[in-house]
């Protein structure tokens, strides 16, 4: 039993349910929409064990998308084989997606920018659309309380013999 090679080997805590999420599936989960091309997260549930991802499945994200819906699975893409990433299709079971929110912050920016370009044309102004890095902090005295800055210095070796 050393060296065992089984398909689910070593997912005891990997698929089992949260602390007080155990039980019956809530009917959200089967209540969500999906589309071909939406952007998907893997994430397998013990309590359901038909239409499980494999385990080297399990956190990923599905960034090709879905690329088929059925009335109980969905299929997605990408994985990566050594150096490469292969489209890769699965059928995994709706109860062991959700929705990936990896894409939001990206298209609110993209709402951002269009609003902003939208009032610099209103404006006849150019406006900065790019993400800039963090400025560094502005010039500021630090407060010492009256007390006398330490000079710290290395201790030079000595050989004990």
């Amino acid at each position: 039993m050393t060296n065992t090679k089984g398909k689910r080997r070593g997912i005891q805590y990997m698929f089992s349910r949260p602390f007080r999420k155990h039980g019956v599936v809530p009917l959200a989960t089967y209540m969500r929409i999906y589309k071909k091309g939406d952007i998907v997260d893997i994430k397998g549930m013990g309590t359901v064990q038909k239409g499980m991802p494999f385990k080297c499945c399990h956190g990923k994200t599905g960034r090709a998308g879905v690329y088929s819906v059925t009335q109980h699975a969905v299929g997605i893409v990408n994985k990566q084989v050594k150096g490469e990433i292969l489209a890769k299709r699965i059928n995994v079971h709706i109860e062991h997606i959700k929705h990936s929110k990896s894409r939001d912050s990206f298209l609110k920016r993209v709402k951002e920018n269009d609003q902003k370009k939208k009032e610099a044309k209103e404006k006849g102004t150019w406006v900065q659309l790019k993400c800039q890095p963090a400025p560094p902090r502005e010039a500021h005295f630090v407060r010492t309380n009256g007390k006398e800055p330490e000079f710290l210095e290395l201790i030079p070796y000595e050989f004990m013999a």
